[in-house]
């Protein structure tokens, strides 16, 4: 096998067990998903917390309708709601609730802890956090 293949077969062992450990605790404590964790970040990231679903498509690397279909469920449960856009009246804008910004803020919490608990089994990973964020986020574009 090349160094290649073992780098891709590496990313994605690494990102299965992730997924795995951050949807099992963001679900048992907080009842959602790392998808919709992820949807929420966005959205909080945002100016005004604020944001179209292609803005928030790009940022999760989801197709637009994609995100559609995840925000409907969060809208039922009053985390996310829909606004028009002042300048497009047939843009549909996502905005965070108070409940969306009290969920966000405690599924982030549930994140460190998971991460923190995941970096204690790596003593190398953790002293070298910085370097290793980084090279993600070259690899990750």
């Amino acid at each position: 096998m090349t160094r290649e293949q073992t780098l891709a077969l590496a990313f994605a062992g690494a990102w299965s067990h992730l997924e795995r450990r951050l949807d099992n605790s963001l679900g048992s404590i907080r009842g959602i998903s790392l998808a919709e964790y992820r949807l929420l970040r966005a959205l909080g990231d945002a100016p005004n917390s604020q944001a179209s679903r292609v803005d928030l498509a790009q940022a999760v690397s989801l197709t637009p309708s994609g995100v559609t279909r995840a925000l409907r469920p969060m809208e039922k449960l009053g985390i996310v709601s829909t606004v028009k856009s002042k300048r497009d009246a047939r843009l549909a804008i996502a905005a965070l609730t108070p409940a969306g910004r009290e969920l966000l803020t405690d599924a982030s919490g549930v994140v460190d802890d998971t991460m923190t608990a995941l970096l204690e089994r790596s003593p190398k990973a953790a002293s070298q956090l910085h370097e290793f964020i980084e090279l993600l986020q070259d690899v990750g574009g």
